[in-house]
């Protein structure tokens, strides 16, 4: 009993700055964290500086992120990009009893049962870090330079469908992103609108 408060007493993200003081905007600095990773490690985004990250709402019985899991499509971003560097943080801000609410045993086998490979995944059952960074769907894509600030915010894609078929033929607003900065280059889109099943936090509809 006292390992599991403890346990879900590091589920709640410890924020290093006051929550409603932030607004995600790209060109601006992402709000910093803390919070614990489905193995129980403390993970800040301060800690990454340095690195391209990608931040990843995700909910594993939403259809848009069932699409990109169970084609692959998710699995294969992961690896190609932390391949290069890049630090990949899956975050789940479903609310226990919600659609996509996950203990960390269930996400560790998750995980390993689609053969993901993000850097972490996060997980947020209190949805204080999803509100920080006003993620609204899953999936919904935050891409942060090595300064620390926001490029990119917004879809995974152009093709706002539950059919994996039109992957192939989608522009990837997450992979461009990290393309065109990795290059020197300015972020052509770096801001869409999100899609997907709405974040399940605990009190919203």
């Amino acid at each position: 009993m006292a390992h599991s408060r403890r346990y879900f007493a590091g589920f709640a993200v410890l924020l290093a700055c006051t929550l409603w003081a932030f607004a995600v905007r790209v060109g601006t600095a992402a709000p910093d964290f803390t919070a614990m990773d489905s193995h129980g490690r403390s993970e800040t985004l301060s800690q990454y500086r340095g690195h391209f990250v990608v931040l990843e709402w995700t909910n594993n019985g939403c259809p848009f992120t069932r699409k990109h899991y169970e084609s692959g499509n998710m699995q294969a971003l992961q690896r190609r990009w932390t391949r290069r560097g890049v630090i990949w943080l899956t975050i789940l801000s479903s609310a226990p009893g919600r659609q996509g609410y996950m203990t960390a045993t269930e996400e560790n086998a998750y995980l390993a049962r689609e053969h993901a490979a993000p850097t972490a995944a996060i997980l947020d059952p209190t949805g204080v870090l999803g509100r920080l960074y006003d993620a609204k769907t899953t999936p919904d894509m935050v891409v942060i330079d090595p300064d620390g600030k926001v490029i990119y915010e917004g879809a995974i894609d152009d093709h706002a469908t539950t059919d994996p078929a039109d992957i192939p033929h989608s522009k990837n607003y997450v992979s461009e992103a990290l393309s065109e900065a990795m290059s020197g280059e300015a972020v052509a889109v770096s801001y869409t609108r999100s899609y997907g099943c709405s974040v399940k936090y605990s009190g919203a509809e």
